[in-house]
This record gives C-alpha cells, sequence and structure tokens, in this order.
C-alpha cells in the first residue's frame, strides 16, 4: 500500500462540499477553469493556486474539486496544512502518485522553511510524474510571507484564481441553495435573519445551517426564526 493511503490525518471528504453546493453567481468562470484542469490531460499546468479572505470557500473548492476527481476516475487528496505542519515532512512521501493533490491554507508554512522547501520539492514531483495540484492560502503568493523563492515560483507559474467574497444578498441565495440541497425549505426572510444575527463568513453560517438540521430532525420542526433564536441564540 502506497504511504499516501496510510496518511494519520482525517481525509474524508464532506458529502455537501461539491460544485453544484458552491454558490458563485459572479464567479462562474472560477468554477469552469477548476473543472477543466481537474479534467485536463496536463498538456498545461500542473498546478493551480486558488486565494481568499477566510471563509469565502476556499475548502470547499479543494473539497469539490476532489470530488470531481473521483467522479472522473481519478485518485484524490485534500490535505489541511493545519494538521500538516505538526508532522513530519516525510507524510507527503509518495503523494505525487496521486492524480491530484489539494494542499489547503499554504499560509501556514510562512515561518517554516523546512516546509516550504517540503512542498517545493512535492511540487516538483507532481511535475515530473504528471500529475496535479491545487494549492489555497489567504492572501496572494506574493503577500503569503513565503520565503523560498522557488516555491514562490511555482505557486504563480500555474493558474491563479481569486475567491471573492459574497455580498448579503448572494449569502442569503447560497444559504437558501445549501438548505434545498439538503431538503430543507429556507425562506429568504429566514436565511437574511440568520446572516444579520450571526458570524458573516458562510463557513459560519453554513456550521449553523447544519446545527439546524440536526435540530429541526431532532424535534421534528422546520427551521423558523424562532426555532433559530432557541437553538441559536440562547
Amino acid at each position: 500500500m502506497s504511504k499516501y493511503n496510510q496518511l494519520p490525518l482525517a481525509v474524508h471528504l464532506p458529502d455537501d462540499e461539491t460544485f453544484n453546493s458552491f454558490y458563485c453567481s459572479n464567479q462562474q468562470s472560477l468554477i469552469a477553469n477548476l473543472k477543466s484542469f481537474v479534467e485536463a490531460d496536463n498538456r498545461g499546468a500542473h498546478g493551480y493556486y486558488l486565494f481568499g479572505n477566510n471563509g469565502v470557500g476556499k475548502s470547499h473548492l479543494l473539497h469539490a474539486s476532489c470530488a470531481h476527481a473521483s467522479k472522473l476516475g481519478l485518485s484524490s487528496v485534500c490535505l489541511p496544512m493545519a494538521e500538516l505542519v505538526d508532522m513530519p515532512v516525510e507524510v507527503l512521501a509518495d503523494l505525487e502518485q496521486v492524480d491530484l493533490i489539494c494542499l489547503d491554507d499554504l499560509q501556514l508554512i510562512a515561518d517554516s522553511n523546512y516546509w516550504q522547501r517540503a512542498i517545493f520539492d512535492l511540487y516538483n514531483r507532481v511535475i515530473e510524474n504528471d500529475k496535479k495540484i491545487i494549492l489555497s492560502g489567504n492572501d496572494s503568493a506574493a503577500q503569503l510571507g513565503i520565503s523560498l523563492p522557488d516555491l514562490l515560483s511555482r505557486i504563480t507559474w500555474g493558474m491563479v484564481d481569486q475567491v471573492k467574497p459574497l455580498n448579503d444578498t448572494e449569502k442569503t441565495e447560497a444559504l437558501i441553495l445549501r438548505a434545498k440541497l439538503r431538503g430543507i425549505d429556507l425562506n429568504e426572510e429566514t436565511a437574511r435573519y440568520l446572516i444579520n444575527r450571526l458570524s458573516r463568513d458562510m463557513k459560519s453560517l453554513i456550521d449553523s445551517l447544519d446545527t439546524l438540521d440536526k435540530a429541526s430532525i431532532r424535534e421534528q420542526r422546520k427551521i423558523t426564526i424562532p426555532f433559530i433564536k432557541s437553538v441559536l441564540l440562547k
């Protein structure tokens, strides 16, 4: 068995984080670019860098890219740097065997020359083996704090896209979409209430929707404003 199949990490992908569940009224080209990158036969770029503020959906897009690869019969793995940085870099050994590698939160290696070198080496092995890698970070490559010039060069060598934040109207529509995919009838007024009363980043809002979904199933109640108050705003 390859070493990457024995990674001591929770690498299970969320079932509901696919391209279909990612709301992107003004970013259709971003989804198209990611799909094309995953589907390509590698006559083009081997690397893709996604950046944007925390909570805009970068992790969702990495998970969606892996899910899309799986549909195409390709192997994939999505790993959070938040867990990797506390491990020896040997955890990356043999990852170049995987068709698509996704590494989330690259900014977390800004203070580690050790990890920067390891990811640069992995990137080179990905190219040599005709595989693909998608990296995400919370800022443009130049602002990540990466001190290894060779790694910076690799990050900007491939495709680069920014994941832009949603405005409140778009967040409302995104919440309604995610609710619908879960079989929840969430109206616009209730979605707006969630946005106005809770943290406004999408990750927190989706987490709250998950909590409400479980509570509504448990209590056999619809998700209404009074129900939200009783579950989340005690």
